[in-house]
């Protein structure tokens, strides 16, 4: 969420209120003030500090992949679109890439999800979009810093994305900074709340796919075309930037708000704008497909970027989660 200075000013006393009412939440949780529901299974929550775009759900993907890859049954907690339960297009993406083997718990009250998923032998639990949800206790915080724009210019919600104060870093037990392999300036930063462990993680062009998809989907030969690329995602800016350092040929893009539902008009008025454009094609995140459901094909060929996510040091990364679980289980975490 990007506001002009001149309309964040006068909403500056509420974000005020909002960062105080924050602080203590966290502070009446941690306090046993207010109370923590616990599954059964371990919980490892993703989540983030600011509204969006910071690769949360491909680093979801990738933890719960990895899990399920070792044998475990997996469950996946997640509130669904706008926390009413329906499923999200995040959610649609997550189960589209790992298949029947994940079990999803889509609702508000994520304990109650876990508990019924517990009842279907489900014993890991990855948290999406955690950080937040306090009520549901987990054995491992995975928070993602984007560091394009990790702190969304110091400005707390609702002038800003911020959803919670710097001072929030000491909850993370582990930080991954996205879209770079190299930030110091922004660990210095961190390490003036933090001790926990520093990781990277750049997103990775997975392939180019048509949509409609083929009977055989195949990924596709896309050097040399030109693309006219468009995403209703939380950082359009990152896939603009992602799409030019994977040597796509841009020239012209459009953003839409997050989780937008395309219209018929929408579609039209793309291929129009990419054929003026002179392009080849029209070019989208995998996340926008679920969002074209009610669209008719366009004149112009459409095609999909799939996009992954995972730390720089895997196999590291993997041991100092599974020890940071193992910690926090021990010395029962509240």
């Amino acid at each position: 969420m990007k506001l002009h200075p001149i309309l964040r000013w006068p909403l500056w006393p509420l974000s005020i209120l909002y960062g105080l009412a924050a602080r203590l939440r966290a502070v009446f949780y941690r306090r046993g003030i207010l109370k923590q529901h616990r599954l059964r299974g371990v919980v490892i929550s993703v989540g983030n500090l600011t509204v969006g775009g910071t690769g949360k759900t491909p680093m979801v993907q990738w933890i719960a992949g990895r899990l399920l890859d070792e044998g475990k049954r997996v469950g996946i907690l997640t509130r669904g679109y706008k926390g009413v339960g329906s499923i999200s297009d995040e959610v649609a993406l997550l189960q589209s890439r790992l298949g029947r083997r994940a079990h999803f718990g889509v609702g508000p009250d994520r304990f109650q999800r876990g508990r019924m998923l517990e009842r279907h032998g489900i014993e890991w639990f990855v948290l999406d979009d955690g950080f937040q949800h306090l009520r549901l206790a987990r054995d491992a915080d995975v928070l993602l810093l984007d560091s394009t724009d990790p702190f969304g210019g110091g400005w707390l919600l609702p002038a800003g994305p911020l959803r919670e104060p710097r001072s929030a870093l000491a909850r993370a037990d582990i930080i991954v900074i996205t879209r770079t392999d190299h930030a110091p300036a922004l660990e210095t930063v961190v390490r003036h709340h933090s001790s926990a462990p520093i990781f990277y993680a750049q997103t990775a062009l997975d392939g180019v796919f048509v949509h409609p998809p083929a009977a055989a989907p195949a990924p596709l030969d896309w050097k040399g075309k030109k693309f006219f690329a468009f995403s209703g995602i939380g950082n359009p800016a990152a896939f603009s930037n992602d799409l030019r350092r994977w040597g796509f040929d841009i020239v012209g893009e459009v953003s839409f708000p997050d989780h937008h539902r395309y219209s018929q008009q929408d579609i039209d008025d793309l291929a129009r704008r990419a054929s003026s454009s002179g392009a080849d094609a029209l070019l989208c995140t995998e996340k926008d497909i679920f969002n074209l459901a009610d669209v008719q094909p366009p004149a112009l060929p459409l095609f999909l970027c799939r996009i992954s996510l995972e730390p720089s040091l895997p196999e590291l990364f993997w041991q100092t989660l599974f020890l940071t679980i193992a910690r926090n289980r021990e010395r029962g975490r509240p």
